[in-house]
């Protein structure tokens, strides 16, 4: 028997009163240290929730741009609370959420337990660390607004290399090089600081030096692009 409209209610608010509970966690452990815990990418902390859905009213339609396809082994990582590991385990035949906060996967955890999702698996690691937290090779890699971030990122394209198959694609979804105030959602600037910001050129230069090859780019309006890396020729 379809949901109805009183049970989708009931079921949002459960949502985001646990959204709310694991963000409270969260603001409460880092106001008790002096620094981000190890593994902690700069300017990725995870937006209330509100703007991000109006961001990404169509996650499906970003995996399908950036390549992902019904029954790949996927790796969503730095996947937050979840938005797009939702759609990935409706489509994936099997995805391994990682982020380094157990706050956030414990939201996410809970979104695919609503949907009644059992092909997920939720780690929580240093995305350096990534070939010692996954048990399987995969097909595809997806990281969404977390790429700027990163420190080393050819020490990161070296880690999703390892993890990858021969075949396998890692995607970056990023935001473009825009001005921070430029990027406006719900009235309001959103995303990371403007000297985070990189070009598709940057990340592309960068995740080439770790030995992954630029596969395609493609558009993710309004503020985004996909830039989708494969292995090198054997």
């Amino acid at each position: 028997m379809p949901p109805t409209a009183s049970s989708r209610q009931t079921q949002r608010k459960a949502t985001e009163a646990c959204y709310i509970d694991a963000a409270k966690l969260a603001r409460s452990s880092r106001l008790k240290m002096t620094e981000h815990p190890q593994g902690f990418f700069e300017g990725t902390e995870m937006p209330t929730a509100g703007w991000w859905e109006a961001l990404w009213p169509d996650p499906t339609g970003v995996l399908a741009a950036v390549g992902l396809k019904p029954g790949m082994e996927v790796v969503d990582l730095c996947s937050g609370d979840g938005w797009f590991t939702l759609q990935i385990a409706k489509i994936a035949r099997h995805v391994t959420a990682i982020d380094i906060d157990p706050n956030l996967l414990h939201v996410a955890r809970h979104r695919l337990a609503e949907s009644s999702l059992t092909n997920c698996e939720f780690i929580s690691g240093d995305a350096y660390a990534l070939a010692n937290l996954v048990s399987r090779s995969a097909d595809f890699v997806f990281m969404a607004n977390a790429f700027h971030g990163v420190p080393d990122a050819p020490r990161l394209a070296r880690a999703v290399r390892t993890t990858l198959n021969a075949s396998g694609h890692f995607a970056i979804v990023n935001w473009h090089q825009r001005p921070r105030e430029e990027t406006v959602i719900l009235g309001e600037p959103r995303g990371p600081k403007t000297e985070l910001r990189l070009s598709p050129e940057q990340t592309i230069s960068a995740v080439e030096a770790g030995g992954l090859k630029l596969a395609y780019l493609v558009e993710i309006p309004p503020y985004h692009y996909g830039a989708v890396f494969q292995q090198l020729p054997a």
